[in-house]
This record gives C-alpha cells, sequence and structure tokens, in this order.
C-alpha cells in the first residue's frame, strides 16, 4: 500500500484525523527541565561526597571526575531508553485524541518516575548476573571498567541508531547483546578455551526466552482481548477511527488513560532497574568502602546472618567430599564452578561450607556490615558474591536437590536472602537519578516513535479499542515480567500488541514497517554484541597502554 512508504514529512503533510505532534514548548517549561536535571546530578553528587565521607572514603579529584563520567553514560543510557521507549506508551492516547502530545508525554514521564522509585530491584542484579564472573569480581580494574564503558555505549549507539529512522527498538536487547558481546570478548582475550564461559549462559538463554516469546503475548494477547471486546462491547465507537480532533467519550479516554499509566508505570519499573544494576557496579568499582557492602543494615541483623550461614554451612559439610584447608583454596574451588556452573559436586559443597564459616565470623567480629573497614571490604564483597551466586544455584539445580534434603535447601535459600541483602541493594539516590534521567528522556524526542507506532503499523487509524487493547496486555505482560525479576522489552510487546489488535480490527498490516521492526529485532543481538565486544577490545588495548 502506498501509505507504507510515506516518509514522516508525507505523512505530516497528508490531511487526515491525526493527532497535532508540534507543540512549541513555553520558555519556562525548559527552564524546569534543565533546573530539575540539573538538580538530580547535584543530588548524586552530595550523596556520593556524603556516603564516601561518612565510612573515610576519600576520593582524589581524577577519580571522582572518572565516576562523575561512568555516571553520566550509565544515565545516558537511561534517557535514552526514556524517549526511545515510552513513546510506544504515548502513541495510543495521542492517536485517540485522548490526551494533547505535550501533557501526555509529561504524563507518561512522571509515571516512568513512579515506577522506578517503587521498583524491588530484582531486575537490576537477574542483568548484572550475565556478565562475566571475573569482571564483576574485578570490577575495579582496567578490564571491569572497560566491560561498563563498552556496554552501555554499544547499547546507547544502536539505540539512537534506530531512533533515527524511526524503529521501535528494545533497549534491554541492546543492553543484553551489549553484555553478551563483552563477556565473549573478554573471553577471547583471555585466551580461554570455551568462549561462552565468559558469561552465564544459563541465565542468558533465560533472559533471551523472555525477550522471545513476550512480542508473541503482545501480539496474540491484544489480538484476542479485542476479539473479545468485539463480542461483548457493541459500542461501534470503540472500533472506529476518531472524528477529526474529537476526544473520545469520557469513559473510553479514561480507560485509555489508565492503560497508557498502568504501561508507563510498568516501563519505569522493569527497564528502569536495568541502569541501576550497571551504577551499582560503577560505584562499587570506584567507591568500594561506600557501596560494595549494604552497610545501611542495623547491627540487630548480624546475629540473623552468622545463624543462617552457620545451618548453611552445616548442609554443606553433610554432603562435602572434605574442606580445603584455607579460605584461598576454598575461594578458587568456588570461582571455577561458579564459571563452569558445575556446582553439584562434593568438593564445592566443602570449599562453600570453609568460604561461609569465614565470612560469618568476619562479620560476627566487626559486629554488622557498616563496621567492615575499608581494606577488608573488598575481599569480604568478593566472597558472599562467591557464597551467594554458587548457593543460588546450588538450589536450583536438580542433581543437587536430589541430594539435599527439602530442608536443607529452605536452610541454603534463606542464608541466598541474607547475602542478598548485604551485597545487592540500591541507594536512594541511584533510584531518584535514574528515575529521573528515565522520566525526563520521555519528554525528549519522543515523535519519531511515535509517529511509527500510531501510524506505520496498521494500515488505518489507530481506535480507541485498538490502542486500549494493546496496553492493557503490553501493562499486564510487563508487571507480570518485573514480578519474576526478568527484564523484557516494553517497544516489542506493545507494537506488537498494535500488530495483533491491527489484525483483530479487520486493518491489515503495513508490510514495509513489520519487516523493518523484524529486521531490527533480529539484527540488534549480534550488532549489539560486536559494537560491545569491539569497544571493550579498543578500551582496554588502550587502558593497558596507559599503563592500567
Amino acid at each position: 500500500m502506498a501509505t507504507s512508504t510515506f516518509t514522516a514529512d508525507a505523512i505530516a503533510s497528508t490531511p487526515r484525523s491525526g493527532p497535532k505532534l508540534d507543540h512549541s514548548l513555553h520558555p519556562s517549561g525548559r527552564w524546569i527541565f534543565f533546573a530539575i536535571l540539573l538538580g538530580g546530578m547535584a543530588y548524586a553528587g552530595i550523596s556520593i561526597a556524603t556516603d564516601t565521607a561518612q565510612v573515610g572514603e576519600s576520593l582524589a579529584g581524577g577519580a571522582f571526575a572518572f565516576l562523575a563520567l561512568a555516571l553520566l553514560i550509565a544515565l545516558g543510557f537511561e534517557f535514552v531508553n526514556g524517549f526511545h521507549d515510552t513513546a510506544n506508551a504515548v502513541a495510543t492516547v495521542i492517536y485517540t485524541h485522548s490526551m494533547p502530545a505535550p501533557f501526555a508525554v509529561v504524563w507518561s514521564g512522571f509515571f516512568n518516575f513512579l515506577g522506578v522509585m517503587l521498583s524491588s530491584g530484582a531486575v537490576a542484579y537477574s542483568i548484572v548476573t550475565l556478565l562475566p564472573v571475573d569482571l564483576i569480581l574485578n570490577v575495579g580494574s582496567a578490564g571491569g571498567f572497560a566491560m561498563i564503558f563498552a556496554l552501555l555505549l554499544a547499547a546507547i549507539l544502536w539505540n539512537l541508531a534506530t531512533w533515527a529512522v524511526g524503529l521501535p527498538n528494545s533497549s534491554s536487547h541492546a543492553l543484553i547483546g551489549s553484555i553478551l558481546g563483552v563477556g565473549l570478548a573478554n573471553q577471547l582475550i583471555s585466551g580461554g578455551s570455551d568462549g561462552t564461559s565468559g558469561v552465564d549462559m544459563a541465565q542468558v538463554w533465560k533472559v533471551l526466552s523472555a525477550l522471545a516469546f513476550s512480542p508473541v503475548i503482545g501480539f496474540v494477547g491484544a489480538l484476542l482481548l479485542l476479539l473479545v471486546m468485539k463480542r461483548f462491547l457493541r459500542d461501534k465507537k470503540l472500533y472506529e477511527a476518531p472524528e477529526g480532533q474529537t476526544p473520545p467519550p469520557r469513559g473510553i479516554r479514561a480507560l485509555l488513560i489508565g492503560t497508557c499509566t498502568a504501561v508507563s508505570f510498568a516501563h519505569g519499573s522493569n527497564d528502569g532497574q536495568k541502569g541501576m544494576g550497571l551504577i551499582m557496579l560503577i560505584l562499587i568499582g570506584c567507591a568500594p568502602t561506600a557501596y560494595a557492602l549494604n552497610r545501611t543494615m542495623p547491627e540487630s541483623a548480624t546475629p540473623a546472618f552468622v545463624q543462617a550461614a552457620r545451618a548453611a554451612s552445616a548442609a554443606y559439610v553433610a554432603h562435602a567430599d572434605g574442606r580445603p584447608a584455607n579460605v584461598g583454596a576454598a575461594r578458587t574451588a568456588v570461582t571455577q564452578a561458579l564459571k563452569s556452573k558445575r556446582v553439584a559436586d562434593p568438593v564445592v559443597y566443602g570449599a562453600l561450607a570453609t568460604l561461609s564459616d569465614d565470612v560469618s565470623s568476619r562479620i560476627a567480629g566487626y559486629g554488622s556490615l557498616g563496621k567492615v573497614p575499608a581494606a577488608a571490604t573488598p575481599n569480604l564483597r568478593n566472597d558472599m558474591y562467591l557464597v551467594l551466586d554458587t548457593t543460588k544455584l546450588i538450589a536450583a539445580d536438580k542433581a543437587a536437590q536430589s541430594r539435599f534434603t527439602a530442608q536443607e535447601i529452605t536452610t541454603l535459600k534463606s542464608y541466598s536472602g541474607k547475602l542478598e541483602q548485604g551485597t545487592r541493594y540500591i541507594p536512594t539516590w541511584v533510584k531518584v537519578t535514574v528515575a529521573l534521567a528515565l522520566g525526563l528522556g520521555t519528554m525528549v524526542g519522543w515523535k519519531r516513535i511515535v509517529v511509527t507506532v500510531g501510524e506505520r503499523i496498521g494500515k488505518t487509524h489507530l481506535t480507541y479499542g485498538m490502542g486500549a487493547s494493546a496496553e492493557l496486555v503490553a501493562a499486564a505482560t510487563i508487571l507480570l515480567a518485573v514480578n519474576y525479576g526478568m527484564p523484557v522489552s516494553t517497544t516489542h510487546i506493545l507494537s506488537s500488541g498494535v500488530a495483533g489488535a491491527s489484525v483483530a480490527n479487520g486493518a491489515g498490516l503495513q508490510r514495509r514497517t513489520v519487516m523493518n521492526m523484524a529486521l531490527a529485532w533480529v539484527m540488534t543481538l549480534p550488532v549489539a554484541m560486536l559494537l560491545s565486544g569491539a569497544l571493550y577490545w579498543l578500551l582496554l588495548t588502550l587502558a593497558h597502554s596507559l599503563g592500567y
């Protein structure tokens, strides 16, 4: 069909009942935008200075500047994520004239902010567990920083490239591709015999399966929901294009605004967490004393942690084939088991018992995590990380479950929870700055993606019913993924939902747009992997040439 080849300018010049997308921003709006942006940056800087001062960790001017640059790049990813992904949420309310475009993006930005602030952090660390173990343990090294810069820059570049041509693309997909590229490059550079052992392939397949199936759920779910709506809701206005610039009836308008709000909140609660995990790695690398351990845990929590550690150690000893003579040998055994993901081994159980006893005795000796001295922080955090991730693998491993009793598995899971509380946390200021970056990003650059979703997927104008069904399914799918700690793509789910609703409404699809979206979906992983792998090698080479 001819409309499938329209450019953005051609669409804008064609008479239709489309919304007004070009609104001049009041000068005060710009000032408010930049005031919030600068305020957020100042809040982050003051928080870092306060946190490091409280633990006696001083950052030199160069280290602070380096940290600031790393945080700006990480927040830049969330900012681009905001205007790239959230345009999908506002497209339906804009094209059904439920909300004026400027108000819609501000509304969506606020609920993205709220979604980030109320998120749990589970998705943040599901992303982190994809990274190579040796880089996580040595995140403050040249390799660790090269990893973070490479994967963030690669994801940003691909997001900007697809945004420039108006293609809805998944920021999650791009970030995960970047992580895979860094992991494989790290393994090849280090001379490992198995290229995939640089990343947690079990976690990779778990995450990729969520990314692969969620668009199918979006398409089929929206299609079926609209058919059900047509069966039981007979109001023809729901399934017809809006007349001129007239807003929909009050009830329909409330429904569309509600679904837009739900998608925006869900997007913030899922996508906002992806940057949090990476920011925590940056903070741990630059200021380990302040951020490697959760120093906000009260001293009263220490006895419960020590008790859980001793119970887990006893469970491991019961199934161990001896114990390493020293902590160093135990650490090496657990590290190798975690890298290979071969944890159902009596030798590993003995090593975990040794490490767990050492960790619990050190924390008991200090009295709390908040009292751990600066010199001991990196080693303690790494040992807790090793024990945590290996224990989680054992608790989920079928071979291990056949050896341990149900009570012992419960004990190990309880111990994992205590370790997570001590190492995997998100400071409030990190949530606030990420929420601001994502929320403010929503208000910039949204038009290109909105036009694609609103005009170029289906062959007819978006109807009230199509918009509501697509967004209801998208919001439900994303929130369900958040509940299980799975990163999914708002872009893929919602654009697939619009496509499914278009088919259910008898509109058909614009072949060129759908093919381009599919091409972007297929290309994202290999392109992001290639970009991040090349950037990692380049940054690592540069760091080594400078003597780092």
